[in-house]
């Protein structure tokens, strides 16, 4: 990131077609990772989301300000060069799912998750062919091993920018039926991150909620609705 660090030095930043995508030039000049690669992004609307985080720079560039410039770092210098360890890694998730372990009460809470959760449990199965099932408490239970070979194979269908994306759709929702659903539009990204929340929810309705958790929880959605437009200027 020391490159980061500079003042900024240029007049204009705009996005241009290049080999193989799309890119950011300053002045003229090509806009490189941190890892020294060439900043090359799949489509115009992410090259221009690029474009207008660097244009809205202000003396010391800030990196903390650039959300998508950070994420299309990410795909080309983290996720592309471990893509199956990536992957592998988010796949995981179906094992252990959030919206697979049930609250074993109050009865009120238990209602709250089936309304919530089953549903997209139904839509995974209608989309994807594979049924998760559920179960009362934390312990481990195992899932249908075809039906977690079927959402390993969606997950490595997608391309390293997704990936990127979809890496923290999931781990910061804690389910990869809820990171599937954000890709595929199934409901809006706040409804989503609202359905991976219910727990924390519901304590905070029982028990009220600090201001150290509320920071948290708030920067936890920001980045999960980031991760859902990042996926989205991929397309």
């Amino acid at each position: 990131m020391a490159e980061w660090k500079q003042k900024r030095f240029w007049k204009e930043a705009t996005a241009a077609e290049c080999d193989g995508g799309f890119e950011v030039l300053l002045d003229g000049r090509r806009l490189k990772t941190p890892g020294k690669a060439a900043l090359v992004m799949p489509t115009l609307a992410m090259a221009q989301a690029v474009a207008e985080e660097w244009a809205a720079q202000e003396g010391e560039v800030q990196p903390l300000t650039m959300p998508v410039t950070r994420s299309a770092n990410s795909a080309i210098d983290k996720v592309s060069t471990q893509f199956d360890d990536v992957a592998a890694l988010i796949a995981a998730y179906g094992e252990t799912d959030l919206l697979c372990y049930r609250a074993e009460g109050p009865a009120e809470l238990i209602a709250r998750q089936a309304e919530v959760w089953d549903p997209l449990l139904d839509w995974l199965d209608e989309a994807h062919g594979a049924r998760l099932g559920t179960n009362e408490g934390v312990m481990f239970f195992e899932q249908d091993p075809e039906a977690l070979a079927r959402l390993r194979s969606e997950v490595f269908r997608l391309s390293p920018f997704e990936l990127t994306a979809f890496h923290d759709l999931v781990g910061l929702s804690g389910s990869l039926v809820i990171g599937l659903a954000a890709i595929a539009g199934q409901q809006p990204a706040e409804a989503l991150w609202a359905a991976s929340r219910i727990d924390e929810t519901w304590q905070a309705e029982l028990w009220g909620e600090d201001e150290e958790a509320q920071e948290m929880a708030q920067a936890k959605k920001d980045g999960f609705l980031h991760a859902d437009r990042f996926y989205k200027l991929t397309q």
